[in-house]
């Protein structure tokens, strides 16, 4: 079954017949994260990098943060039987949309964010597609844990 994981959102699944997918990832940035031996994993959108900028919205709505988000799905992943140090994370968007001038970086801001909370969990990135300028989607294959993207319809693994 396809479920969609909105703006702002997070999902999380176990059952092999899911499909999660993310749409419109623009200067957001979208994480899949996979446990391949527990077959369990997880897919957020998040569009903005720190929470210290509203702290209330944060706290209402977590995955609108990377700095709480990406935290928030690594939990998420455990509390299902993943286990941190078998994590597969892939993660894509991050484009430099509607910022011709480059003044707001919030794509590069939120890879950033990304990075450093993945490597604090000691998880290693093993595929990325990120930057450029074209707004993409990403699916996590819950049976396989195979993630793909989709951009200007054509989809392709992220290896």
């Amino acid at each position: 079954m396809q479920i969609t994981v909105g703006i702002s959102d997070m999902k999380v699944s176990k059952n092999p017949a899911d499909v999660l997918i993310t749409y419109s990832l623009g200067s957001c940035v979208g994480l899949a994260i996979y446990d391949p031996v527990a077959r369990v994993g997880g897919l957020v959108h998040c569009m903005l990098p720190l929470s210290k900028i509203d702290p209330e919205r944060a706290r209402k709505v977590p995955c609108m943060f990377t700095d709480t988000g990406v935290p928030l799905l690594i939990q998420e992943v455990l509390n299902l039987g993943g286990q941190k140090s078998r994590l597969v994370a892939k993660l894509a968007g991050a484009a430099k949309l509607l910022d011709d001038s480059n003044t707001f970086r919030i794509g590069d801001r939120n890879i950033v964010v990304l990075r450093k909370v993945l490597w604090k969990n000691n998880i290693l990135i093993s595929a990325e597609e990120t930057g450029g300028s074209m707004a993409r989607t990403m699916l996590l294959y819950l049976d396989t844990g195979r993630t793909t993207i989709k951009s200007k319809g054509v989809e392709h693994d992220l290896e």
